[in-house]
């Protein structure tokens, strides 16, 4: 088995495994176009660096997008699998050592160093780890109400998390074909195990970069916040950092983008390849045809990638406070719900079931979400379509 839809087949039937197949396409492809914007924001900061003088445009971003998405996709398509995992490996290493540095420069260059942190933040005791977003005035249903529609609860973490990492962890082909390259399924559940584990340093990280970042731009003088937030670290990097350690930040940043975009590109060729291509396309395909469409689709859902990325820094440019990553992220709860959804239920039951009823039951459970979360899209309000307003 190469692509993790192969099961639905087995389990259900086509129909299934085309929808569920499909929301895969279209949700990674959003979701990893988006943070390719960060790429551009990088390139940004240098320009801006370089070229203090002169304005930045949406060329700006295009060109830093284009240069991570052209080098990724030529190495996945290359490659394949065994590039992506060895590229990840050596990305990784870089991407922490990088995030520890940073760590350490930040604390380093913060007057009174840990001291002034835990001051600014009104001591460790204020800081409140487990955040329920319960408001006592408030009427029990109000209240209710205003708990489930704060993001950055416990309960949206435990509930929330927790169903979105069985999804992407367990139904995701980006990330369930690294599993399916070890040697046997006892090698493939330590990684799933060590993958969920070494999560949390790396969270943990990031958010003390963050911290740190906040505390360094309210108490040094003279540091001026960036117009964009999503600017914010590439700005400290550039203006900031050593010169010996920029290099060395940047290097980790594009690292992260490319390991995630490289995963992405290789699983969405798989998935195409063997659930569309091989089935519809070209039934009966040698090797050699196999391996030419799945280095054709790497390069086109790059493009696609691309475009995303595109809409992402175009937005950005009309609103500075449009911060990426909670958009990247947010993309894969619209639609992975009806994945995981279809997979328990191949799993914890034994009866056949419906094909076309899955498909039914998994494009309702995606359009109540869109619907709840009041989704507005460029084109019509998901809302006013329903009600026959578009």
């Amino acid at each position: 088995m190469q692509s993790v839809y192969e099961f639905l087949t087995v389990r259900f039937g086509t129909k299934t495994k085309n929808m569920a197949s499909g929301i895969f396409l279209f949700t990674r492809v959003l979701g990893i176009g988006v943070r390719l914007y960060l790429g551009g924001a990088i390139m940004v900061v240098i320009w801006r660096y370089l070229f203090p003088s002169l304005p930045v445009s949406l060329n700006t971003y295009i060109w830093g997008i284009i240069f991570v998405t052209v080098i990724t996709t030529i190495y996945t398509a290359v490659g394949g699998i065994k590039a992506v995992v060895w590229t990840d490996v050596i990305q990784a290493a870089l991407m922490f050592s990088s995030v520890i540095f940073a760590i350490f420069l930040l604390l380093r260059n913060i007057p009174g160093g840990f001291e002034t942190v835990k001051t600014n933040l009104g001591g460790l005791s204020n800081i409140k780890l487990f955040q329920t977003g319960w408001n006592t005035q408030l009427p029990f249903g109000q209240a209710l109400k205003a708990m489930l529609e704060e993001p950055y609860t416990v309960f949206a973490a435990f509930i929330g998390s927790t169903l979105l990492t069985m999804a992407t962890h367990g139904t995701d082909q980006d990330m369930v074909q690294r599993m399916l390259t070890a040697p046997d399924h006892r090698k493939s559940q330590l990684s799933l195990i060590l993958s969920g584990v070494m999560d949390l340093p790396i969270a943990g990280a990031f958010l003390t970069v963050g911290i740190l970042l906040s505390v360094y731009y309210s108490v040094v003088p003279g540091a001026t916040l960036p117009a964009a937030d999503n600017e914010i670290f590439g700005d400290y990097i550039i203006h900031q950092m050593p010169v010996v350690f920029r290099g060395l930040i940047i290097a980790g940043i594009f690292a992260t983008m490319m390991g995630s975009t490289s995963a992405a590109l290789n699983a969405l060729a798989t998935s195409f390849t063997k659930d569309f291509y091989l089935p519809y396309i070209r039934p009966g395909a040698t090797d050699r045809q196999a391996i030419r469409a799945a280095r054709i689709s790497t390069a086109i859902f790059g493009i696609l990638m691309i475009l995303v990325a595109t809409m992402a820094a175009n937005a950005v440019l009309h609103d500075a406070k449009l911060t990426i990553i909670p958009i990247a992220i947010g993309i894969l709860g619209y639609t992975y719900g009806a994945l995981i959804g279809v997979f328990l239920l191949g799993m914890l039951t034994r009866s056949r079931g419906s094909d076309g009823a899955n498909v039914v039951g998994m494009t309702v459970g995606i359009m109540s979400v869109l619907v709840l979360c009041k989704v507005t899209m460029p084109a019509f309000d998901v809302l006013a379509l329903l009600r026959g307003k578009l």
